[in-house]
C-alpha cells in the first residue's frame, strides 16, 4: 500500500528552527524527519525511522557478509562491570549515571564492550568457539558538555558496536581486517567519501586503532595526510624528534635584562633589538615557550605541570587530552600561579642561576616536561625564572634536564610525516567509523579464558568496531541538499517515488491514483501527496524539501495524457504518458 501524506503523520516547516547550526539540522527539522526534545536529543518521526533503516539495513547485510551474529543489549547497564574496568571513573561527566530504588547505581552506556565480554564469558569456554564477531545496532549516552550541530553530536545517539573474539593475535589481526573492510564497503555503499587514518584509543584502551573520517568542512575532527599515504588525526599525530646536537663548544647560558618581555613576540622584539645575532635575525622558533598546565587528576587531586616547546607552537588541547588522560587538563589560573611563587609569570624556564626551580626534586615540586623538538644539544632562549629576566644559549642536556617527553603542540601544514612519505597538510573530518584492536584488557579485568588446543586457559584477545549509524544520516543529508531541501541518494531515501496530485480536476488524482499502482507493482516504494485542498506551490514545496528521488507530478497535463517526472538530483523534467511512467523509470 501506498503512503498517503493525507493521513500520514508529517508536519513541515516554513522556517528554519532557531537553534540549528548545521545544514542537516536544519533541514531534517524542517522536513518532518526529527524533531528536538532537549539540547543533543531528538525525536525520531517516521520520514527520518525510514531513512534510518535503510542505513540499518545496508550496516546489516556488510555485517552478516562478514561472518557477524547480530545480538541487542539494554541501554541501561549495572555500574559492576564498568567498575571493574576502571571505565565507571575513567569517563568522567561524559558518563550518564544514576540510581534505581533500591540505590543501585546504574548508567546508560556510552559503549558496550563490559557487558559483550561478560556474555561470552557466560556462555563460551573453550577455543573451538572461536573465532566469534558478535553485533548490536543500539543507542549510546553521552553527557556532550556541548551537544551541538542537530545529530552530529548528540546525546542520545545510534550506533552500530561489533566485538570480535579470538584465541591469538593472528586471529585478531583476521577479525579486525574484516571488519575493516566491511566498514569500506558501507561506507561506498552509502556513497561516502571517507579517510582511514591512525587514531589514539583513548578511554577504550587497546593498541591498534583507525578512524573512517569524513572530510568535511562542519567536521569537529582535524587530521593530517601526506602524499605519501600517511593519514593520522591530530591527538594520534607523532612529533619527529631531531637528531641530538653536539654540546661542545656553545656558548655558556648568560642572564640579560628583558623588561616588558612576558610574552613570545615582544621576547623576539626584544633580542634582535638587543642581542642580536650575526648570522640571521630571532625567531620564534628560537625560544623556549614554558607553558603551565593544571591536571586535575581521578582521585581530585590537582596538579601543575610546565611544558616547554619552540615559541612558534601553541598547546593543541585535544593532543594534552589525550596525552594527558585521564586526568582533565587547562591552563593554570591566577590561583595556581600564587599557590606556586617558584612560577615567575611570563619569566619561566627550566634553569636559574640559584639551581633548577622546575622539576621533581624542586621547591615547587612542578615537573617540567619537554615537546620532542629540544632534543640535546639545542639551545634556546627562555626564561630566567627571574623577573624581567631571560636567559641566552640554554643548552638541553648540558643546563637543563626534563622530567620527560610530551607531544601535545599543535600539528602544521608542512610538518614532516612520522613515517617519513613527506609533509603533511591539515583538513576537517567528521568521524563515521572507528576500528580498534582492544587485545586482553577487557577480558582481563572480566576473567574472559577459554581453553586452548592444549587444555590451558587462555585469555581471550579482543576488537571493537563501531559507526554512528544517525551521524551518517546527518552526514548523508549534509551533502545531498539544494536550496530548497533534501535530496537523498537512492538507497537510503524514504521512499522511492514521491507522486504529486495537483489541482481541482478529478482527473489527475485518477490518474495519479494510477500511477501509484503501476508503482507500488514493480516493487517501488510510493510517498503519494493526495491531499485534495492543498495548493500545488505547497505541494512541490513539500516535495523539495522533502528529498525523495524522483518526484512524479499528475497536473495539468493529465488532460493531454501525460504527466511530469522530475529527478530531484539533477533537475531535469520529462514529460511521460500516464502509462509510461514505470518504462521511464527503468529505463
Amino acid at each position: 500500500m501506498p503512503t498517503r501524506l493525507s493521513n500520514f503523520f508529517l508536519r513541515t516547516l516554513r522556517e528554519d528552527p532557531a537553534d540549528a547550526e548545521v545544514t542537516s539540522h536544519r533541514l531534517l527539522v524542517r522536513a518532518g524527519y526529527i524533531r528536538r526534545q532537549a539540547p543533543g536529543i531528538f525525536a525520531w518521526l517516521p520520514l527520518g525511522l525510514r531513512v534510518k533503516a535503510k542505513i540499518e539495513r545496508i550496516v546489516r547485510e556488510e555485517m552478516e557478509a562478514a561472518g557477524a551474529h547480530e545480538v541487542h543489549f539494554p541501554a541501561l547497564l549495572p555500574r559492576e562491570p564498568y567498575e571493574v574496568t576502571g571505565r565507571w571513573t575513567e569517563y568522567g561527566d561524559a558518563l550518564f549515571r544514576l540510581q534505581d530504588r533500591k540505590e543501585a547505581d546504574l548508567l546508560l552506556a556510552p559503549t558496550h564492550e563490559e557487558v559483550f565480554t561478560l556474555l561470552v564469558k557466560d556462555l563460551y569456554s573453550s577455543y573451538k568457539d572461536l573465532p566469534l564477531t558478535i553485533y548490536q545496532i543500539q543507542d549510546k549516552y553521552r553527557d556532550e558538555a556541548r551537544p551541538r550541530a542537530g545529530l552530529l553530536r548528540g546525546r542520545e545517539f545510534t550506533m552500530k558496536d561489533a566485538y570480535s573474539f579470538d584465541v591469538s593475535d593472528e586471529g585478531l589481526d583476521a577479525s579486525y581486517q574484516a571488519q575493516r573492510d566491511a566498514y569500506e564497503r558501507i561506507f561506498t555503499r552509502l556513497g561516502l567519501e571517507y579517510v582511514i587514518v591512525k587514531a589514539d584509543a583513548g578511554a577504550m584502551g587497546g593498541s591498534k586503532s583507525e578512524e573512517f573520517l569524513h572530510p568535511t568542512p562542519v567536521g569537529e575532527d582535524t587530521f593530517v595526510r601526506s602524499a605519501g599515504g600517511y593519514a593520522a588525526n591530530v591527538e594520534a599525530f607523532e612529533t619527529l624528534a631531531p637528531e641530538p646536537l653536539p654540546i661542545e663548544g656553545r656558548p655558556e647560558a648568560r642572564i640579560f635584562d628583558s623588561p616588558n618581555t612576558p610574552t613570545i613576540l615582544s621576547l623576539v622584539d626584544h633580542v634582535n633589538d638587543h642581542e642580536p645575532r650575526a648570522d640571521r635575525p630571532w625567531h620564534a622558533a628560537d625560544t623556549l615557550k614554558c607553558v603551565v598546565l593544571a591536571l586535575t587528576h581521578l582521585d581530585g587531586t590537582r596538579e601543575l605541570v610546565a611544558v616547554g616547546m619552540p615559541g612558534d607552537r601553541e598547546v593543541e588541547l585535544k593532543r594534552a587530552e589525550v596525552a594527558f588522560a585521564p586526568a582533565e587538563v587547562e591552563a593554570a589560573t591566577e590561583s595556581d600561579f600564587a599557590k606556586h611563587p617558584a612560577l615567575v609569570k611570563g619569566y619561566i624556564g627550566p634553569w636559574s642561576p640559584e639551581g633548577p626551580v622546575l622539576g621533581e626534586e624542586s621547591a615547587s615540586g612542578i615537573r617540567f616536561l619537554v615537546d620532542p623538538r629540544v632534543v640535546d644539544g639545542t639551545a634556546w632562549v627562555t626564561g630566567a625564572n627571574l623577573h624581567e629576566k631571560h636567559v641566552l644559549s640554554l643548552v638541553a642536556g648540558r643546563d637543563f634536564v626534563a622530567d620527560g617527553v610530551i607531544d601535545i603542540a599543535d600539528v602544521r601544514a608542512g610538518d614532516p610525516a612520522p613515517d617519513g612519505s613527506g609533509p603533511v597538510e591539515l583538513a576537517r573530518g567528521m568521524e563515521i567509523g572507528h576500528v580498534f584492536q582492544l587485545g586482553r584488557k577487557y577480558a582481563e579485568a572480566l576473567g574472559l579464558k577459554v581453553l586452548d588446543e592444549n587444555g590451558k586457559l587462555a585469555t581471550v584477545t579482543m576488537g571493537s568496531y563501531g559507526i554512528g549509524v544517525t551521524r551518517i544520516l546527518a552526514i548523508i543529508a549534509e551533502l545531498h541538499n539544494d536550496d530548497k531541501g533534501l535530496i537523498w541518494p537512492p538507497s537510503v531515501a524514504p521512499f522511492d517515488v514521491h507522486v504529486v496530485a495537483t489541482g481541482k480536476d478529478q482527473a489527475a488524482f485518477e490518474a495519479a491514483d494510477r500511477i501509484v499502482a503501476d508503482l507500488e507493482a514493480s516493487g517501488r516504494d510510493v510517498l503519494y501527496d493526495d491531499r485534495p485542498k492543498v495548493s500545488p506551490g505547497v505541494k512541490f514545496g513539500d516535495a523539495e524539501l522533502i528529498g525523495v528521488p524522483t518526484i512524479v507530478i499528475a497536473g495539468r497535463g493529465v488532460a493531454d495524457g501525460v504527466v511530469e517526472v522530475w529527478d530531484r538530483a539533477t533537475g531535469d523534467r520529462s514529460q511521460v504518458p500516464i502509462d509510461g511512467v514505470v518504462a521511464a523509470l527503468d529505463a
